[in-house]
């Protein structure tokens, strides 16, 4: 077996050029951390103990909660770990598992989010067969695709990347294990890793997105159709949060993954970074949850429940 490592662990060079800064670092991410976990989990109870939010929209928002948790949990704590060390490495093995859940959780929501564009086409569109199409079991069915699909593309990723050597340098141009970063420092022929991101990330981010889009095409169709100015607009703000929620999330993607060939500079590269992987997972709680009266009615509900108890 050829010899993967002289020392079996990367180190992170990705915040080299913010020497000086490592507190600054620490106690920001900290606090965008603790905002994920907090607001991702205050939606997620919300969805579970308010029966008024039992429905599929809020369903597929809970299970949104649920990923972005484990999406933000799958790289801060090591970043923070990191900030606090002189040496910021990370083990073979624990790089693998974190680019696992990494993956998963970034490849499932590319499906979760066309799933819920889905659920708001079949809502608007067909409002009479809404609940037969969007049954128990159908949402049930939809939300267990992204989680599948997710890990069945990060084991696919996982394994191609754990049997590469890295037989030269091990210092990771990043702050976390990502493919992209592990390819570029392999001493193996990457060819096949190469070939499979490029076609797994058009079924995973390609076809979904495409999807959204038609989605909405049908959508905006249907709105239009309808003749009261009002009824227009308050049919389309429940669209509103989950567009914003998809225009944030592939924006930064495409800003972080479709690089030019020369890179960018160290600066833009880490600001893509923390964009995509790190502030998307903390924003999406606070979108769905500013102007919902729905969401703002079961807090108070909650709220007032557990003050009278």
């Amino acid at each position: 077996m050829e010899n993967r490592t002289s020392h079996d662990e990367f180190e992170f060079v990705g915040f080299s050029h913010l020497i000086g800064y490592e507190n600054l670092l620490f106690v920001g991410f900290l606090v965008i951390y603790s905002i994920t976990v907090l607001g991702n989990l205050l939606i997620f109870s919300l969805i579970c103990m308010d029966h008024h939010l039992h429905t599929p929209m809020y369903f597929f928002l809970s299970n949104l909660s649920a990923m972005d948790i484990c999406y933000s949990s799958s790289t801060v704590p090591q970043i923070l770990h990191n900030l606090l060390m002189d040496r910021r490495v990370i083990s073979f093995q624990a790089c693998m598992a974190q680019l696992f859940f990494l993956i998963s959780c970034a490849g499932g929501e590319c499906i979760l989010l066309a799933v819920m564009a889905y659920d708001r086409y079949a809502a608007i569109c067909f409002p009479l067969r809404y609940s037969t199409i969007m049954g128990r079991r159908a949402c049930l069915q939809l939300a267990a695709c992204p989680w599948l699909i997710g890990i069945l593309n990060a084991s696919l990723h996982t394994v191609l990347t754990s049997a590469l050597s890295f037989c030269g340098s091990h210092r990771i141009r990043h702050f976390f294990c990502d493919v992209p970063q592990l390819l570029v420092i392999s001493c193996s022929d990457t060819r096949l890793n190469d070939a499979v991101l490029h076609i797994v990330t058009v079924f995973i981010s390609f076809v979904p997105f495409t999807c959204i889009i038609a989605s909405y095409v049908c959508i905006i169709s249907s709105i239009l159709k309808i003749h009261s100015v009002d009824t227009r607009w308050k049919t389309f703000s429940t669209c509103g949060s989950h567009l914003t929620v998809v225009t944030l999330y592939y924006g930064t993607g495409n800003l972080n993954y479709n690089r030019p060939k020369g890179g960018y500079s160290v600066h833009l590269d880490t600001l893509a970074s923390v964009l995509f992987s790190i502030v998307t997972p903390m924003l999406n709680p606070m979108l769905y949850s500013l102007r919902n009266q729905e969401v703002a009615g079961a807090i108070m509900r909650v709220f007032h429940q557990n003050v009278v108890f």
